[in-house]
């Protein structure tokens, strides 16, 4: 259970002075994440059947479809980066967190392989979707078979005097997440939604694995669990402000950056925040939205039309304020959990850049 605000108090992250430490790049930290897990990461993915290893092969970005290698887009891997200097936050070197690292991949984009099955999105990465190109059956069976490479990874992993706890809260985070996608799913089929329902949601559903990669980290690093609980916090509180901005890419994203068609929330009908946000409020353009949505289809102009009215209901702009207080709230848990300045420095400029980025 994450440490509660009210309970203990925080260090204002507003006022705190910011050590002047040299660390890299929020864009250095992605990189040099992605050159310590993706061995690990595809020497997992190799023990798989051959007809799951291909799947996921394409999918991960290494190979076409036909098995023939290739360097298309793997992600971001910010939960993994998450992982690895969590462990170095609380004074432990960022490889061993290597189990965690690569557990919380597999299981994030076991997510992905479903959520495209789920949303019959066509489009991943740039590149056609897995389940497109194989198959509903095929998709689904290599996004299971991810989820329980993660939890065997865990086990191999060693490092820990047990490897029960961290089991625990990984499953914990992945029935989190997969209580989120059900509820994402439930409000498609509903014509009101409310927002506190909805941020519960997007709780689940992103900030919970965001939070696990943190207290994974954390755990490997030997931390306190009261350094693990803040931690952690960071992770959900950065999670839940990484879904309003990728909800916000959802409307207004640039699919030549997203990798993902234009408005393709709207086109599904989407109760994301901002959408939820902008219905919430008594104005004649969240009335207009609402009837919008009502629609059996909604033509290009139609789109345009609801993404408007979405900004002038406000929505826009009360995602973008809200992710900026949570980035706020993330940065109090960071300096509560005292963390090693270098560390910390690159995990606010992590944060700062899932929040801030344009894709």
């Amino acid at each position: 259970m994450s440490v509660d605000r009210r309970s203990i108090h925080l260090p204002d992250a507003r006022e705190a002075p910011e050590p002047e430490v040299e660390h890299r790049s929020a864009r250095e930290v992605l990189a040099q994440a992605r050159v310590l897990v993706d061995p690990a990461l595809r020497a997992a993915v190799d023990t798989l059947p051959d007809s799951m290893r291909h799947l996921a092969g394409y999918h991960f970005g290494w190979w076409d479809e036909h098995g023939a290698p290739v360097q298309a887009d793997a992600g971001k891997a910010i939960r993994p980066a998450l992982a690895l200097l969590a462990a170095e936050a609380v004074g432990a070197a960022p490889a061993d967190a290597l189990p965690a690292a690569v557990a919380v991949e597999l299981v994030h984009n076991f997510t992905l392989l479903h959520d495209d099955v789920m949303d019959g999105d066509h489009t991943r990465r740039h590149r056609p979707t897995a389940w497109s190109v194989f198959g509903l059956g095929p998709a689904i069976l290599a996004g299971d078979a991810l989820l329980t490479l993660a939890f065997d990874v865990l086990a191999a992993g060693g490092g820990l005097p047990d490897n029960r706890v961290v089991a625990r809260v990984l499953s914990a985070a992945v029935l989190a997440v997969q209580d989120g996608q059900a509820a994402d799913l439930a409000f498609e089929r509903r014509a009101e939604v409310g927002l506190a329902e909805c941020v519960r949601m997007a709780e689940g559903k992103t900030g919970a694995l965001l939070g696990c990669a943190t207290a994974l980290g954390a755990h490997y690093g030997g931390a306190t669990p009261v350094r693990v609980d803040h931690l952690r916090s960071f992770g959900e509180r950065l999670g839940l402000a990484f879904q309003l901005t990728d909800d916000l890419l959802g409307i207004w994203g640039d699919p030549v950056s997203t990798g993902k068609p234009v408005y393709s929330d709207l086109e599904n009908r989407k109760k994301s925040l901002p959408v939820v946000a902008a219905m919430a409020t008594d104005t004649p353009a969240a009335h207009e939205l609402r009837g919008l949505y009502r629609r059996d289809t909604l033509s290009a102009a139609d789109l345009v039309h609801a993404a408007d009215l979405i900004d002038h209901a406000g929505g826009r702009a009360w995602t973008r304020a809200r992710a900026d207080e949570l980035l706020t709230e993330a940065r109090a848990h960071l300096l509560a959990a005292h963390p090693v300045p270098r560390a910390a420095a690159e995990l606010t400029a992590l944060a700062d850049l899932a929040v801030r980025r344009d894709h």
